[in-house]
């Protein structure tokens, strides 16, 4: 791969149980977790409470579901979801239009397909039901114990993110009090890199409010890019590696700016656990714009300007946005006619 530049620093390391704490412990946090988004838009969590037997459990059960035979995980393959949920092989998803190399298991909030019409916004159309394997139900069970603490911990974060700025702590509220869009990925990179580092996941930006990410243990890959160089992220024991998405940085006009990452394939002969929980607002929401104190004003830079990246500020924009590139299959088994109609949007902008 190219740009493998590695700057030395490592990533900020905050400790939620401060915020309990209350007074000047809290506001210490307050400050710290601001900071550290700010100048590096990720940092490792720890204190957050979610139990190590969960943590361990979750682990086990993405192997279990892993080594489980290929007709059963095929037998709830994506392709068959219009709603981008359930298995994608390896090979299956694209970053920047390059093939990542590692399967997963997409699971989202559980609903019922919206009824479409004239009038419904394309990206209802992500709304749905999951897949879950027959051959191992535990998994679905663990994931809802797994979205219930992480659920906990992400509104936590974003209510103490929100005080730091200048807001009310419960200014995002409204935007996840009903039907939100939250996403759990379950993945695994299967050893590729010899001695070469080859592509696990491409260089992006994640698309929703914050990412609270759990990686195997001594399994390193992830990393983060900072002033042009990249920063190596390896797991810490029982921690998360937290990082904002799209919209908080819609919301702060650049203050908080969503980091480009990657990960590198393991070795050869190694591989990877790593299960990313997408927490995000709903579909039709539009994250509130916060007006920042004149300090914190002044620094804020503008939100990212990348023609080939627009960056909406309707989470549903952005999230279709996103499974219509990583996912060309679906869509083209799916929603022809949203490829169909990108496709004449983009030759109208090359013409512009």
């Amino acid at each position: 791969m190219t740009g493998s530049t590695l700057a030395t620093a490592a990533l900020p390391v905050l400790d939620l149980s401060r915020l309990a704490a209350g007074g000047a412990e809290a506001e210490s946090f307050r400050h710290d977790l601001r900071e550290a988004t700010h100048d590096y838009g990720f940092f490792y969590l720890v204190g957050h409470g979610v139990p190590h037997e969960l943590i361990e459990r979750v682990i086990t059960t993405a192997r279990r579901f892993f080594d489980l035979p290929e007709a059963d995980k095929l037998a709830v393959e994506n392709l068959k979801s219009p709603h981008f949920r359930g298995y994608t092989r390896v090979g299956g998803e694209l970053t920047q239009g390059k093939v990542d190399w590692r399967e997963q298991i997409d699971i989202g909030v559980e609903r019922e397909p919206v009824a479409l019409t004239a009038d419904t916004p394309d990206y209802m159309r992500l709304d749905g039901p999951n897949q879950w394997p027959a051959a191992l139900p535990e998994l679905q069970e663990t994931v809802a114990e797994w979205y219930d603490e992480l659920d906990r911990v992400a509104l936590t974060l974003l209510r103490a993110w929100a005080v730091s700025l200048g807001a009310d702590e419960g200014v995002f509220d409204a935007a996840f009090a009903e039907r939100p869009s939250t996403l759990i990925k379950i993945v695994r990179y299967p050893g590729r890199s010899d001695p070469e580092p080859k592509q696990g996941v491409g260089a992006h930006k994640d698309s929703g409010v914050l990412t609270l990410l759990l990686v195997e243990p001594g399994k390193a890959g992830l990393q983060v890019e900072k002033d042009g160089e990249w920063i190596d992220a390896p797991p810490l024991e029982d921690a998360f590696v937290v990082n904002i998405g799209e919209l908080l940085e819609v919301a702060t006009d650049g203050y908080l700016k969503a980091t480009v990452h990657r990960v590198i394939s393991p070795r050869t002969g190694d591989d990877r656990i790593s299960i990313p929980f997408f927490y995000a607002p709903a579909l039709d929401s539009t994250v509130p714009r916060i007006t920042l104190p004149p300090e914190l004003a002044a620094l804020a830079r503008g939100i990212t300007v990348d023609p080939g990246n627009p960056i909406f500020t309707t989470y549903g924009e952005n999230s279709l946005k996103s499974r219509l590139r990583a996912h060309p299959d679906v869509a083209a088994i799916h929603h022809a006619d949203l490829v169909e109609k990108n496709a004449a949007a983009a030759a109208q902008n090359s013409r512009a």
